[in-house]
């Protein structure tokens, strides 16, 4: 057994105070408390962010039951945080009353608790996953979205074969196996640092949740094409747009955000693609978008969203969001998708995607837009993923769940441009 040292639990106190406060993303606040504190090792580093996570993805439990122990409210939670990632008895430099009251933790049966504290989540999201899915389903999904997301990964056929890619990993040693739909996916049995593998550096392969990869597929990208990767953010679906194009083509990687677009650089550069050109855009109406109405194959609007999909790698979300928030979202997200609209040639292909779980920034939206644009229409899901070879049943939209396929949650329409522009 490792031992954590006293360090660890006092590490995880400080930085779980400002956490808590839900005024910025929990992974940036730990990255500069690492910053700040060097010393830490890379061990520590790791035990405190599982606990940070734990905490956070069980937050309703933990807040119910540390109420009944002694001391600092964040020092008790920062007690179960780590009793939950590592175990109580790793923990080191405990009184006696905090060991035993650790120890009749462990013992409460979570499977009695009420549904919504089993779900864990706020009560506004819960009860729309409720009226969405029903209560069993619910507590299924949250079930999954509780736990930590696995390591995909997605090969550049640019530069390797899936099957190549797999020998070569297994030399590391890293065991990975095929991801069952997306073509060019792999899962990583147990997480591991890439970083400083030869087939990272060399651009072979990137990090990509399957359900990510199964989206950038359904845009059904074409050698030579013109394609817009509408919110491009740090490029993992534009990389994998421009490999489906070999590398012909011109692809274009619109974002508001210069520090996102900045990421996209090196992944970019190690990528071996030259066809790619990130735009930095002032907004969804920028004039350098309307100089291409009319014109593109194929659009990708990946919207910003609530990331109700991704609380298995972004617990704080569900935190940190509000109704009055998601008010806001849904009106960024029909007039992104409008913009993104004019760009697309009659004959063209228009994907609306989200990382969310709810009806009102997924369905909703794509309603919204059709009845107010009737030169589009919906083309069906299952067509368009037995076009694309991916082996999944789905009606109208994409619709992943993390409890069915093991991906983040994520949903998708595709539209299709039937002629010109209404008068």
């Amino acid at each position: 057994m490792k031992w954590l040292s006293p360090h660890v639990l006092t590490h995880t106190e400080q930085v779980l105070r400002e956490i808590m406060s839900f005024a910025a993303p929990a992974d940036g606040v730990l990255s500069r408390y690492f910053r700040e504190h060097r010393k830490i090792g890379s061990r520590e580093r790791g035990a405190i962010a599982e606990a940070v996570y734990a905490i956070l993805r069980h937050r309703l439990f933990f807040t119910n039951y540390a109420e009944s122990g002694n001391g600092p409210m964040m020092r008790r939670l920062a007690l179960l945080g780590l009793a939950e990632s590592a175990g109580a008895k790793t923990i080191t430099g405990l009184s006696d009353a905090e060991q035993e009251w650790l120890g009749r933790m462990e013992k409460i049966d979570r499977a009695q608790l009420g549904a919504r504290v089993r779900a864990d989540m706020p009560e506004w999201i819960y009860d729309r996953l409720i009226a969405q899915y029903g209560e069993d389903e619910v507590l299924l999904l949250a079930a999954a979205l509780n736990v930590p997301a696995p390591l995909d990964l997605r090969v550049n056929t640019l530069k390797a074969k899936r099957d190549e890619v797999m020998a070569e990993l297994a030399k590391a040693p890293v065991v990975a196996e095929p991801t069952p739909y997306a073509s060019l996916g792999l899962r990583v049995e147990k997480k591991t640092a890439l970083q400083n593998i030869p087939l990272f550096k060399e651009g072979a392969i990137e990090v990509q949740d399957e359900g990510s990869q199964i989206l950038a597929q359904i845009v059904g990208a074409k050698r030579g094409e013109m394609v817009a990767d509408f919110c491009a953010g740090a490029g993992g679906k534009t990389l994998a747009l421009g490999s489906a194009m070999r590398n012909t083509g011109r692809l274009y990687a619109f974002d508001v955000s210069d520090k996102r677009l900045a990421k996209m650089k090196p992944r970019l550069s190690r990528s071996g693609l030259s066809n790619v050109h990130p735009v930095h855009i002032a907004h969804e109406r920028d004039a350098r978008i309307k100089r291409l109405a009319g014109k593109v194959d194929r659009v990708l609007v990946d919207s910003p969203c609530s990331g109700l999909g991704t609380l298995r790698r972004n617990p704080d979300i569900k935190w940190r969001q509000t109704p009055e928030g998601l008010v806001e979202l849904t009106e960024k997200q029909a007039a992104i998708l409008a913009s993104a609209s004019r760009l697309v040639k009659p004959g063209g292909r228009l994907v609306y995607a989200t990382c969310s779980l709810l009806e009102e920034e997924n369905e909703q939206i794509v309603r919204d837009f059709l009845a107010k644009h009737p030169d589009f229409t919906l083309r069906p899901m299952k067509d368009v993923l037995a076009e694309q070879k991916i082996d999944l049943e789905m009606d109208d939209f994409l619709k992943l769940l993390p409890h069915k396929h093991q991906t983040d949650g994520f949903f998708a329409a595709v539209l299709e441009k039937t002629g010109a522009d209404p008068a």
